[in-house]
């Protein structure tokens, strides 16, 4: 069983999580750190990942900083999302040399442990043939992107739990239709409590990762 370290950050700025994602990343790579796993909820926030199109974001900047809502063009994988409040983001800081060189396995354990939180309250979480990420039905519940150096990843997922779901109308989300977005509180129909749903995501991660 392997050491996982968790940064648990409360409600940051996009900014300052994603500075300290790769200053983890670099004392990943020469192990002044074990594995790590930073959780976070951002203030609102549209990512875009190397494949994003400037026009997936349907508002103007003007209107974006009206509202004061960051727009970033990030080094991870995938097109545009939202990150807000209620909504859980997790970073894994993980080495994946010293288990298998496999991104696809690393994909798939990432939506594994979303699915497997999902069932532990009562939400049966789907993958889609030809996407990243989790389904409920037909609604996305989760995004995954992520990014890797010298084989150590960051950047990761957000599981949408209380988050403001018309906040996913300014964009595309993930190059979809906005429309095709739920959480859990439209699930349940009540606001879900996220320090449950973040040890619930600890050991879901934990199992399917092999951290003790």
């Amino acid at each position: 069983m392997k050491k996982l370290d968790v940064l648990d950050l409360g409600l940051r700025n996009y900014k300052e999580v994603w500075d300290l994602q790769r200053k983890l990343v670099y004392k990943r790579i020469s192990d002044d750190i074990p594995d790590s796993l930073i959780l976070v909820e951002h203030f609102p926030v549209i990512t875009l990942g190397r494949q994003a199109k400037k026009e997936e974001v349907l508002v103007s900047k003007s209107y974006l900083s009206e509202r004061r809502i960051s727009l970033f063009q990030i080094e991870r994988g995938g097109k545009a999302t939202f990150h807000g409040p209620g909504q859980l983001v997790a970073y894994p800081i993980i080495n994946l040399a010293l288990n298998e060189k496999d991104l696809h396995k690393y994909l798939r354990n990432l939506e594994e442990t979303v699915i497997r939180l999902l069932k532990k309250v009562g939400v049966k979480g789907e993958r889609k043939e030809r996407y990243t990420g989790v389904w409920v039905k037909d609604k996305k519940i989760a995004s995954i992107g992520i990014a890797i150096k010298k084989w150590v990843t960051y950047h990761g997922l957000a599981l949408n739990v209380n988050v403001d779901l018309s906040y996913f109308s300014l964009i595309f989300p993930c190059g979809m239709d906005n429309k095709k977005v739920t959480s859990l509180e439209e699930i349940f129909s009540y606001p879900v409590e996220m320090d449950k749903v973040k040890k619930l995501f600890i050991k879901s991660f934990c199992e399917v990762f092999n951290y003790s």
